[in-house]
């Protein structure tokens, strides 16, 4: 991760912090120094400004040997340039960003103040000089310790934030599949249906074919006006309108539909998911069951809704389909399971908790 944002994060903060460079043009100022120590202040600057700017751009490891450069500079200037001292300055401030850890930016001022103290010692400098050099470095790399921990526990939220915000659109995206998954996969089994059997009776029978056509533009509009609401968010699934589509639709297809339904009184949320799987399933069994008979039956059952669908068909195919999928994931999210068994037909046994008003209700 990047802990030193480039120079556009920054704005012109970079610009307004050089004015604490020109500490460094004090020295040649008061001592009314000749052309060569001008000429070499002007090298120092040239050399400063490279590599000021282009440690907002670098990544580890290679900033920290653009602060190791920093302070060698600042070593070569010290013992004819008081000003030298601004090297070690910024050095000391740019540390703390530079690396992961309290512990780490400690170790590196620690080192800096070391290395200056040593060149003082052995060169026998001013006192004045090892002062910003040494303990003022100190206490503003210090200082920005708490600043280099803050900004980087203001990325690691934000990367964070950035996570949630991704996870929050899949969930969506998947949770918006299923949906269409649902409402489509049912209404074009209905519409292919009754497509075909109106084919098969437009000769020998006209009336029953154009009924059947109505019926296919009926169920066309209303899919239209569910896939907007799905869409929307809006969508709201009635558990009996939803068993009432299913019988029609299974008696299009030949299948006959027994349904035992015992009052159960589900929440909102619950009844929209029954509603759904009861869909996705008996989409299921005229797509690929090949059954004649179904049976259906919803019941309370130990402070539980119990939902069994089972048809007499071909069973034994295993594959678990994104259909198949989406209902068990529905099912879990209200805390349920879902089993699957295919050795007689398909039987779907389905059960999940009532929440204890609503179980107390059921008896």
């Amino acid at each position: 991760m990047r802990l030193i944002p480039d120079k556009q994060d920054h704005g012109w903060a970079p610009y307004i912090w050089l004015v604490y460079f020109g500490f460094f043009f004090e020295d040649p100022i008061m001592s009314h120094a000749g052309w060569k120590k001008w000429l070499a202040t002007g090298v120092g600057t040239v050399i400063f400004l490279a590599l000021y700017f282009s440690f907002f751009r670098l990544k580890r490891p290679w900033h920290l040997v653009n602060l190791g450069i920093m302070v060698l500079v600042g070593l070569i200037y010290a013992p004819f340039h008081y000003g030298a001292a601004t090297f070690f300055i910024f050095a000391a401030s740019f540390i703390p960003f530079a690396v992961e850890t309290e512990g780490a930016a400690a170790g590196l001022l620690a080192l800096e103040a070391a290395v200056v103290s040593l060149e003082f010692w052995i060169l026998h400098l001013s006192l004045g000089y090892w002062f910003w050099a040494c303990p003022f470095a100190l206490v503003i790399g210090a200082g920005n310790i708490f600043f280099a921990q803050k900004k980087r526990a203001t990325d690691k939220l934000k990367i964070a934030n950035a996570e949630i915000e991704h996870l929050a659109k899949v969930a969506e995206r998947e949770r918006i599949a299923r949906d269409l998954h649902d409402v489509l996969g049912h209404t074009l089994s209905v519409i292919i249906l009754k497509s075909e059997l109106a084919g098969k009776l437009i000769d020998i029978d006209p009336e029953r074919a154009k009924s059947e056509i109505g019926d296919v533009e009926h169920t066309s509009r209303a899919a239209l006006a569910e896939v907007r609401s799905t869409i929307r968010g809006y969508r709201a699934h009635s558990l009996e309108a939803e068993i009432k589509q299913a019988k029609a639709t299974l008696q299009t297809a030949g299948v006959s539909l027994k349904s035992e339904n015992i009052h159960v009184p589900l929440t909102p949320v619950q009844e929209s998911v029954v509603a759904l799987v009861v869909r996705e399933a008996l989409t299921n069994v005229v797509r690929h069951a090949e059954a004649r008979n179904c049976e259906l039956s919803l019941s309370p059952s130990n402070g539980n809704c119990l939902l069994e669908i089972h048809d007499d068909g071909r069973g034994g195919h295993q594959i678990e389909g994104n259909g198949l999928r989406g209902m068990r994931e529905r099912i879990e999210a209200l805390g349920g399971t879902l089993v699957r068994e295919t050795r007689a037909g398909t039987r779907l046994l389905i059960e999940f908790p009532l929440s204890p008003a609503k179980a107390n209700g059921a008896h």
